[in-house]
């Protein structure tokens, strides 16, 4: 899974009709409508503005008034196959003056996007998940340097009669942390994950 590093464009003609085909990184509808407020302030003589939203428990398509699925369907058919997520894809339209056909505004739709992608920085999205563990209290600097070492994120820290630790870490680093954690603390630990 992928997302962006920073905004992408393209633009198309086809038959006098431009395709301006914008990709953004955002984490919530919420972005993604104020977003579309300022894409439609910016392009005011453009016909249609369609676009598909992909992100983490939430995703959206609107044809902005397009035949139904022939906007927004390509567009979140090439966010799909290039595996990404966290992203606005946008198609601003400003009508030549010809009628494309349903197979026409598809394809033009999808490659809109698809060239965007060609000038897209990727960046791999690193899965993260919880820990939590308890230690003796003369352990935690030590174990403070190791949770360093694995750049994981202390959530919180509670003592009573011993030392309780939430972290937040790469879910791909578990298991090594915790095999380094129980050796370094040999055994003295207890996970609760």
């Amino acid at each position: 899974m992928y997302q962006l590093a920073a905004p992408a464009f393209a633009e198309i003609e086809i038959k006098k009709s431009r395709f301006l085909g914008q990709l953004y990184p955002l984490h919530t509808r919420a972005e993604a409508r104020a977003r579309l407020a300022d894409i439609r302030a910016q392009h005011p003589g453009a016909v249609h503005v369609c676009w598909a939203l992909v992100c983490t428990g939430d995703s959206g398509l609107d044809d902005d008034g397009e035949p139904s699925g022939t906007a927004a369907k390509p567009m979140y058919n090439v966010l799909v196959h290039k595996d990404v997520t966290n992203v606005l894809a946008v198609v601003v339209r400003y009508w030549g003056g010809t009628k494309l056909g349903a197979g026409g505004l598809t394809r033009a739709y999808g490659q809109a996007i698809s060239d965007a992608f060609k000038t897209a920085q990727l960046i791999a999205v690193e899965t993260m998940a919880e820990i939590m563990f308890s230690i003796a209290f003369a352990d935690e600097s030590q174990v403070r340097r190791l949770i360093e070492k694995y750049q994981a994120q202390v959530i919180a820290v509670s003592y009573t009669e011993s030392t309780q630790m939430q972290l937040s870490m790469k879910e791909k680093q578990i298991t090594s942390f915790i095999d380094e954690l129980t050796e370094m603390l040999k055994g003295q630990v207890q996970i609760s994950s």
